[in-house]
Order: structure tokens, then C-alpha cells, then sequence
């Protein structure tokens, strides 16, 4: 018979309460290096003596918010109170990653119900795994190598609690009734945060607030080029620039070592104090990397992203290296048919469109009546099929005709309706690189002098946009529109 393990946590901590939202965080800070702290200790000892000699277990810090009032909060904010009266709770991970955006979110509970926010121990359990991530020299070894069961002394990520219930809008109460804070649980985020290393082969520390998502290599390398020129003036404000595998430069002149081997979705960042600046990622060809890359970052909570990529041109009237920039979305992507559903309209946000168009009008030096020479706006159409101009034409060319899409590509609608799924802005310019209908089919030696002009001017009207959306004030950006019934108080 196998012998029951003692349980063995750190010593319990009381609940407090705040109505000073630094002293908060700094709290769910002490609690969660406490936590971590006890299970990495824990861990180090029990791989040291290769026995079981009991179960440890640590917990989540948990932010719990109590409102009796009906009272209406600000009817134009999108964010930042709750709707009716009750109890509402959220499971927090790495405070100090996340450390301006619970500041800011519960400063604005305390300022927008006027009670405090109670600070404790959750009923959740932090998987050792998530716990030690933090530390890479520590290596969680595999089910199998020990002489004991890992999960027999440690909780383990539990894919009960990292869905998208809450963002669905499908999640019911918490077990204890109270409502959800937050639209991610803290085992959720753990999850992405993980994941996204594995991706991008960058920290999530490094992740700016606006971020790029390019499906061409040639945008990296302008990337890097724009960040050292950004980097050589200080009054730009920029500090320093990560490439994959977090090698950090705050020189322009410094070199920096290739990895011998990109991860799938390599991240670059441009950074500014406060992760103000700009995070591009290559998200290579598809549906699938463009969602999985917008699943996890989604949890870092950006104030917008932007698809800046290469289509295919449908109109006659386009010429390569023409811009499209997308005000509705035809989506066969399939990717996320389960999450949201394709009767579900993706919305052009009016804040992105004008930021995009006059970023191209600053860059190009082209206005009005002129500026239409260069850029079209209408239905952008995203397959999952890269091949689609070999299948029978009457099918998918038909529909294209019927949405008006002016042009295609594979990523574009995925981003936008995971940003609308997210509540992350969203927003799409992009780069006509063949034009398949007409006969102009991507292939080498094809790029004409324009072409190869207005792909350079590509990326600088993308940073320029999202520069122009760091300006406006958060809850300008963050709509209304891609808010629902019943919303969390987080962002």
C-alpha cells in the first residue's frame, strides 16, 4: 500500500486590504516570491536526496474585490470597474512582470468603486513547473526518470484551469461564487508565458505595448536596421533592442550573435521605459502560427497589434508593392471557428485606420486624392490554403468577387478576430507582392524598383502607426466595441 505523503505549504498568510493600489501589487509581490521561493527550495531539496518525503504545495496570490453599490461607474470607460454588485476574484502570477498594468487596473477599481482591494493566498495551486521558470539553470525532469512520481510531491499544470473560458464569455462562476476579475487565470498566463520563450526564443520581459506581426523575413532585417538608427538619437526615447535568444544592445554600433538555430517565431524589440516601444515577430505562413502567437502574447496584454505583411493583390487596378489596408475581413482560416464563429463581424476600430492611413501618408509624402495611387482600403481575404490559385477558380475567385476583397493572404483576419477575441485593438496594412488573377505570380527577379521601395517604406509606416497609438490616451484605444454584456474589470 502506498503511504499518504504529509502536505506541506508555506505558513499562511492572512488577507489585507488596500486602497493604495502600489502597495497592493508590492504585496501579491511579497506573497508570490514567498511561494515560489518555498516550491524552488523544495524542489532543489527533494532532487538532492531522490526521495518523496512529502507533498509540497503553494498557492497562487489571489486580488478579491467586494461592491455593493449599484452605483453606475463612468459610462465611456471600457474598462476598469465592474458592472454590478458582488464579490470578484483573479488568480495573479509573476507581479512583477506584470507590475504597471495591475497598478494601473486596480488603481482604477479603488478610484472607480472607492473600496479597498483585499490582498491574500488563493485555493489554486502554482504547478512546480511554472514555478521554476523563472530560474533556467533548474530543468523539471520528465515523468519516468525519477524513482517517484513528480506529481505525487508537486501540483502540475492542469489544463482544467489555462482555457479561454473567460474570454469566450463561457466561464461560469468562480467555485467560491465570486466573480471573474480578470480575463486569464494566473495558470493560464503561466502557460503562455512558457510557451512563448519556447516561440520566440525572447523573455516576455522584453515584450513591448505595440506589436508588429510580419510573415516575411525581409521586415526583420529592417527591423534591426530602423532600431539602430532609432537607438543612435536619444530623443527618440528608445533604450535598447532584443533579438531571439534575449541578447540585448544599447549601442548602435554593437554587434549581435546569430543563433545558431531561429526559433519558429523569432521576436525582436525595440524598447522603451515602461515597455512603450515596439515588439515585432515573424510569424512565418499560415493561420496556425498566427494564432498561436496571438493566444499567448494576448496574456501580456498590449495596447494593440498590427499585421504588416505581404497579400496577394485581387484587383486589376493594383500594382505590386501597392498597400492594402484592411476595413473588414473575409475569414476561411478555419483556425478559430470553435472560438468565434465566422457570423461573428470582426470591426474596423476607427483610432487603428486613422493611425495606419496617416502613418502611410507621412512616410510616402502623399495626401488626400494622391494617396490613393498607392493604397487601397477594403475586405481583406485569409485562407488556409497557400495554394488556392491551383484549385477550380469558379469557387474561391466567386467569393472573393462577392465580399469585395481587394486582397489575400493567410494571416491577416486571424490576428484581427484573436485581437477582437482578446480585446486587444487590432489592425492590418499590407504589401501586394503577386497579383495571381492577373497573371503576376511570385516569382523571382519579379520585384520592380517600386516594389522594392514601398517594401522599405512598409515597416516604418507600421512603427510610425503604432507610435501615433502610443500618444492617444489608453482608454481611447481600448473601445467600447470590443467589449461585451458582461466583461471583466482588467483590461
Amino acid at each position: 500500500m502506498n503511504k499518504t505523503l504529509d502536505i506541506i505549504s508555506p505558513e499562511a498568510r492572512p488577507s489585507e486590504t488596500f486602497m493604495d493600489a502600489e502597495a497592493a501589487v508590492a504585496r501579491l509581490e511579497e506573497l508570490y516570491g514567498e511561494a515560489t521561493a518555498f516550491l524552488l527550495d523544495k524542489f532543489n531539496e527533494t532532487l538532492a536526496s531522490g526521495k518523496a518525503l512529502a507533498r509540497f504545495c503553494a498557492y497562487y496570490p489571489e486580488v478579491r474585490i467586494s461592491v455593493t453599490s449599484h452605483t453606475k461607474s463612468d459610462s465611456r470607460l471600457s474598462f476598469g470597474h465592474v458592472a454590478l454588485p458582488g464579490t470578484y476574484t483573479a488568480t495573479i502570477t509573476r507581479p512583477d512582470l506584470f507590475r504597471n498594468y495591475l497598478t494601473q487596473q486596480l488603481g482604477l477599481l479603488i478610484r472607480n468603486h472607492g473600496v479597498p482591494v483585499q490582498i491574500g493566498v488563493s485555493q489554486t495551486p502554482i504547478p512546480v513547473h511554472f514555478a521554476v521558470a523563472a530560474h533556467p539553470e533548474v530543468t523539471v525532469p520528465q515523468e519516468g526518470v525519477l524513482d517517484f512520481s513528480l506529481r505525487d510531491v508537486f501540483d502540475v499544470p492542469d489544463l482544467a484551469g489555462m482555457n479561454d473560458d473567460i474570454v469566450n464569455g463561457s466561464a461560469g462562476p468562480n467555485p467560491d461564487g465570486s466573480g471573474h476579475l480578470a480575463p486569464f487565470t494566473a495558470q493560464r498566463v503561466d502557460y503562455s508565458l512558457a510557451r512563448l520563450s519556447h516561440y520566440t526564443a525572447t523573455a516576455a520581459e522584453h515584450f513591448q505595448n505595440h506589436v508588429l506581426f510580419t510573415n516575411y523575413q525581409f521586415y526583420v532585417d529592417e527591423f534591426e536596421q530602423v532600431a539602430r538608427h532609432m537607438l543612435a538619437d536619444p530623443s527618440n526615447g528608445y533604450t535598447s533592442f532584443v533579438a531571439p535568444g534575449n541578447q540585448e544592445i544599447h549601442d548602435p554600433q554593437e554587434d549581435i550573435p546569430g543563433l545558431a538555430k531561429l526559433p519558429q517565431m523569432p521576436a525582436y524589440h525595440l524598447k522603451r521605459p515602461d515597455g512603450q516601444g515596439v515588439t515585432l515577430v515573424n510569424i512565418g505562413v499560415g493561420p496556425s502560427n498566427a494564432k498561436t502567437a496571438t493566444d499567448h502574447i494576448a496574456v501580456l496584454r498590449p495596447h494593440a497589434w498590427l499585421m504588416v505583411g505581404h497579400c496577394a493583390g485581387l484587383r486589376n487596378s493594383q500594382q505590386l508593392g501597392d498597400f492594402v489596408l484592411a476595413h473588414a475581413y473575409l475569414r476561411e482560416d478555419h483556425v478559430l471557428d470553435d472560438d468565434l464563429p465566422v457570423w461573428v463581424p470582426i470591426p474596423a476600430l476607427a483610432e487603428v485606420q486613422v493611425a495606419l492611413q496617416e502613418a502611410v501618408a507621412e512616410v510616402t509624402k502623399l495626401e488626400g486624392y494622391e494617396l490613393k495611387r498607392i493604397m487601397r482600403t477594403g475586405t481583406v481575404a485569409t485562407i488556409d490554403n497557400r495554394n488556392w490559385e491551383l484549385r477550380d477558380q469558379s469557387g474561391p475567385v466567386h467569393r472573393l468577387s462577392l465580399s469585395r476583397a481587394v486582397a489575400l493572404d493567410m494571416e491577416s483576419a486571424t490576428i484581427a478576430a484573436n485581437g477582437f477575441r482578446f480585446r486587444v485593438p487590432y489592425g492590418t496594412l499590407l504589401c501586394v507582392s503577386d497579383k495571381p488573377l492577373h497573371g503576376e505570380l511570385k516569382l523571382p527577379g519579379m520585384a520592380t524598383e517600386f516594389y522594392r521601395t514601398q517594401v522599405a517604406n512598409h515597416l516604418l509606416i507600421g512603427i510610425r502607426a503604432m507610435e501615433k497609438l502610443r500618444e492617444m490616451p489608453l482608454e481611447r484605444i481600448h473601445s467600447r466595441k470590443l467589449r461585451s454584456f458582461e466583461e471583466t474589470a482588467f483590461l
